[in-house]
């Protein structure tokens, strides 16, 4: 279309998919850097039909790139040109009737319906010699969600609260962490909306909600009351007019936006609004947590935090959890369409309800989007199912109480009761920084690693043996410890296990039983017995590698305290072991392994292949000297010394000194093997 310029005999071209909205234009706007609009500065242009004169204005808002480069401004029919009206102080013109049809406002077309509006628009628009061609253009139009109407956009009379300074000690809560996001990546996205918020449009025009306590008299006055009652003893006493009867007003048909009545919950929930001092407001506000989306941070969240300082003073919570979407291995949003969205009944039938949590819990870090798969749930099952066999294999064993409990038992127990303590204190930890799939994956591994991996295989009685009555007291009450612990993430399996590990009295359920508390544990045992699990796993190799039946004894031998003494016990029944020989010297013959700076032996009584131990030793110096390469590397950047914390430095340094320390022992032995 032509807008042509006042004063010249020159035109512009402008293009839009609502012919009927020209009526409305109250300006015409150019990107600042289109030099192509340069000569049009201070100069105006008439709306075509309407011949009103407008100014020609420039805003950087406008895409050079799209269309013609400018832009009709229709501020009453249009969310960006409304802003830039307001930007501009441009008049608003409003053109729709609030049927849909043309008002009187346009000039012409009164009463007209929208879309017979446009053909008529076109018509008059080539009549005038203003249109200059129509081309098919594929365009996002916004429909109603129930009547699938094209939605217009229309000025009306709204309410709108204030929120620059409401908002404040909102913005100031999170900021100083008087109110604690989770994760706190959210703090910055947070900081932003508060720190540009625009007022807030509480009213809605719905049949369902809570009204607008507004009630109007001559015409546009209004009284804002309780109830029409004290509406009307306002109205007289605003007006002096005695006479005035519940007739002579009516209240707004408005209702209040649905975040409007949301944003009081933490205080509605106790009735703190009707009754701001009753006891139950006192005791639970502000509440400890909230878990919810991060989709709804501003229209929820932050509305809830601002409700709380003004209504009582003081935030509704201290700590915030925000969930992600559940997104298939894709990263794509679950939805019918795609057919990637489980059904969740069905996941329960196949998996177990346990199972299922699980799955879900494993791939939900905290904050970020969960990444479904069906594998999950079915790792929940394999859990469950390994929880079950464990209950089972515990309660078959038959027990003897006149039996010594063994060496072995003995110290599995103590380690087994300082894993679960330190596991209890880590999981506290998780559960305080709420990273939930984190405490989850400490609960499993305790469980499936440390209990049923390790300790079982240790304390299990030979096949038809029966078991000591100590350790198998121990072992009940520790599977019952377990059992508490995995409860919050495997209700159902916990619930039954539990009310069959001992006789309960009726009514009674794990649910209301107290989390078993973490006591303090000797870290220094822990760590002794990592040095087992990996001589076990070296012994095991050797006999792998070896062909050594499984049956037959070994002997190991090693340097004075290598082994940790009080685990020897386990050492010897895990790897089947003769004895336990202590020794400074290398042996002839012997299979040879390291753990950390210790060197082991496990004698053979064929003898070992010096060229294959010479070749296996000179690999590993090889890795291990790269290894020492790249840590000093590290410890050699000035910039990662500056920046990186204490602990990280510390770590780098053990690092350096253990690689030193089995590159030494490595050479030795190839030295002793190359003689």
């Amino acid at each position: 279309m032509r807008y042509k310029i006042v004063g010249e005999d020159n035109y512009i071209m402008v293009a839009t998919t609502r012919p009927e909205t020209i009526l409305g234009d109250t300006a015409v706007c150019a990107n600042p850097n289109d030099e192509r609009y340069a000569g049009m500065k201070g100069k105006k242009v008439i709306v075509p039909m309407a011949n009103r004169e407008v100014p020609f204005i420039f805003d950087e808002y406008v895409d050079m790139e799209f269309g013609t480069g400018c832009l009709k401004i229709t501020p009453a029919h249009d969310i960006n040109d409304y802003e830039i009206g307001l930007k501009y102080n441009l008049e608003s013109i409003d053109i729709f009737n609030d049927n849909g049809t043309i008002s009187e406002a346009a000039g012409m077309f009164t009463g007209k319906d929208r879309f017979e509006a446009r053909v008529l628009a076109e018509e008059e628009l080539r009549r005038t010699g203003a249109l200059v061609k129509i081309e098919d253009y594929m365009n996002k139009i916004g429909r109603s969600e129930r009547t699938h109407a094209v939605i217009e956009p229309k000025l009306s009379l709204q309410w709108f609260l204030k929120m620059k300074d409401v908002s404040k000690p909102a913005l100031d809560a999170v900021m100083d962490d008087t109110v604690r996001l989770y994760p706190d990546k959210f703090r910055n996205v947070y900081r932003h909306w508060m720190e540009n918020v625009h007022d807030w449009c509480i009213s809605r025009q719905l049949w369902w909600g809570h009204r607008i306590p507004a009630w109007y008299y001559n015409s546009n006055e209004f009284v804002v009351a309780v109830n029409e009652d004290e509406a009307l003893e306002k109205a007289r006493r605003v007006t002096g007019r005695a006479d005035l009867t519940l007739n002579d007003l009516h209240q707004d048909e408005d209702v209040l936006d649905t975040w409007f009545s949301s944003w009081l919950w933490p205080i509605t929930c106790f009735d703190g609004i009707n009754h701001p001092d009753n006891e139950d407001i006192k005791y639970y506000y502000p509440s400890n947590v909230l878990v919810t989306a991060p989709e709804i941070l501003f229209f929820w969240v932050a509305r809830m935090i601002i409700a709380g300082y003004e209504y009582r003073g003081r935030e509704p919570f201290g700590d915030v959890y925000l969930t992600g979407l559940v997104r298939d291995k894709q990263k794509r949003k679950m939805s019918k369409s795609l057919g990637n969205s489980p059904d969740p009944i069905e996941l329960m039938e196949k998996y177990g309800a346990d199972g299922v949590r699980v799955g879900m819990l494993l791939c939900s870090p905290a904050g970020n989007d969960l990444l479904y798969d069906d594998s999950l749930p079915e790792q929940g099952r394999n859990f469950a199912n390994k929880i079950w066999n464990a209950f089972r294999l515990v309660m078959k064993m038959s027990t003897d109480e006149m039996l010594e409990q063994p060496a072995a038992s003995k110290a599995a127990v103590a380690w087994m009761r300082n894993t679960i303590d330190k596991t209890l204190a880590d999981i506290e930890d998780s559960f305080v920084r709420y990273r939930i799939s984190d405490a989850l994956m400490q609960a499993y591994k305790l469980f499936w690693d440390d209990f049923s991996g390790w300790y079982l295989e240790i304390i299990k009685p030979a096949f038809g043996k029966p078991i000591d009555g100590v350790t198998h007291r121990e072992t009940l009450e520790m599977f019952g410890d377990l059992i508490k612990i995995l409860h919050p993430f495997m209700p159902f399996i916990t619930e039954e296990i539990w009310q069959r590990l001992a006789d309960r009295p009726e009514g009674s359920s794990i649910m209301v039983e107290d989390m078993p508390l973490p006591a303090p544990y000797e870290a220094g045992m822990l760590t002794r017995f990592d040095t087992v699990r990996e001589i076990v796993s070296a012994v095991r190799t050797v006999r792998k590698e070896k062909n050594i039946p499984v049956r037959e004894p070994l002997v190991l031998c090693a340097s004075p305290g290598a082994t940790g003494n009080e685990f020897d016990p386990v050492l010897i029944r895990m790897c089947n072991l003769s004895e336990i020989r202590v020794t400074e010297e290398k042996i002839e013959g012997a299979a040879s392994f390291r753990i950390g700076t210790s060197e082991f032996f496990v004698p053979l009584s064929k003898g070992i292949d010096n060229e294959d131990e010479i070749r296996k030793l000179e690999d590993e110096l090889v890795y291990q000297e790269g290894f020492l390469a790249s840590v000093l590397k590290k410890l050699s950047n000035e910039k990662f010394i500056s920046k990186a914390p204490q602990k990280v430095l510390d770590n780098e340094r053990k690092k350096e000194a253990d690689s030193r320390a089995r590159i030494a022992t490595i050479k030795e032995s190839l030295a002793h093997l190359k003689k």
